[in-house]
């Protein structure tokens, strides 16, 4: 899947789908907190995934969020609660299931990504083939910014996190 539908140009596209990838991994659960309505980092990244692939399976979700099965079952629990997303057994094998947006949780996920690159549009469309360049220079700054930080966050051990259970 693209952007395009969004308004994003073919160019731009892709560069913002391969820069959310790699932000993913550098970004701290605390900062994700409460910024999707609500969602979690592992459900933000669960929208995401969804968006790229429309159905997946729970290893799929397991092995892109980085937890455990169990964990990721969890997650899906929730957002079923919410209203979210939707399981389904596949047709091909019956222990198999998918899991894929439901029409709310398809709704949240498009006014959100629709806001924000609308703002985001509107900041490019202002910018020079100069600054546009210059941009994408930044950006990689801030990257490598994150990956410091990233770094420093595996470098401490014996963190707990608390996670709650519904």
């Amino acid at each position: 899947m693209n952007l395009i539908k969004y308004g994003v140009p073919e160019e731009l596209s892709q560069f913002v789908i391969d820069y959310i990838e790699e932000v993913k991994e550098l970004i701290s659960s605390d900062l994700w907190e409460n910024v999707f309505l609500n969602c979690s980092k592992n459900e933000v990244l669960v929208f995401w995934l969804l968006f790229r692939k429309e159905a997946v399976n729970m290893t799929e979700i397991a092995d892109y969020v980085h937890v455990p099965l169990n964990t990721a079952t969890g997650i899906i629990s929730r957002m079923e609660k919410n209203g979210l997303v939707i399981r389904t057994r596949s047709e091909e094998d019956k222990r198999v299931v998918q899991i894929s947006f439901s029409e709310k949780g398809m709704a949240q996920f498009e006014a959100l990504v629709s806001e924000l690159l609308r703002y985001g549009m509107e900041i490019i469309g202002s910018l020079t083939g100069e600054e546009m360049e210059l941009l994408q220079k930044m950006t990689g700054k801030v990257l490598g910014v994150l990956r410091q930080e990233k770094d420093k966050e595996s470098a401490v051990s014996g963190k707990i996190r608390k996670i709650e259970i519904e």
